[in-house]
């Protein structure tokens, strides 16, 4: 699968049973054919779904807050909206392409997480900053132009900082 939607980070040696977790998970949320499998990662699996990445997210946040029982393996859960292959145009244009929906009052911040690649963070955040007019935030920004590198393929979204969630930071209730 090259194509994904959804980028799910996990413990190192628990890959099979995330695998099958999200899968398990996907299915509770509707999407009963999404396709889940490991990477070449250690820690990371990837999915592609029917639902909306970002539907997920929420779903899941609020099966953590209410529900943590149903989520042991899984820890990290990563909206991806496009995948290019990792070359620096191809990212930078498809980041151009998407930050179109961050408003221009807004602030944002290029957050680039590279496994198994030889380009430089810097080399890419200052070529997709160069192509989006908006401030800058490093600390507190609204939207976060996040850059998935994972070898070969990069998913890229624009997202809130909220919509990246972790199911060792989520509040559990009493």
């Amino acid at each position: 699968m090259r194509r994904f939607n959804l980028i799910v980070t996990t413990f190192r040696r628990q890959e099979t049973i995330a695998v099958s977790e999200l899968r398990d998970l996907l299915g509770y949320l509707g999407d009963i054919e999404a396709e889940v499998e490991m990477t070449k990662i250690s820690g990371l699996i990837i999915a592609s779904t029917s639902l909306d990445p970002f539907y997920v997210i929420e779903k899941v946040s609020g099966i953590l807050s209410n529900e943590p029982w149903r989520i042991s393996s899984l820890l990290r859960f990563i909206p991806i909206e496009e995948v290019v292959p990792t070359r620096i145009e191809d990212i930078v244009e498809v980041a151009s392409k998407l930050s179109r929906k961050i408003p221009e009052e807004s602030s944002f911040r290029i957050t680039v997480e590279k496994r198994h690649t030889s380009l430089s963070s810097q080399d890419i955040i200052k070529a997709v900053a160069e192509k989006i007019q908006r401030r800058v935030d490093l600390k507190n920004p609204d939207y976060i132009v996040l850059i998935e590198i994972l070898g070969g393929v990069t998913g890229v979204s624009v997202i809130r900082p909220e919509q990246v969630i972790s199911s060792m930071k989520q509040e559990k209730p009493e």
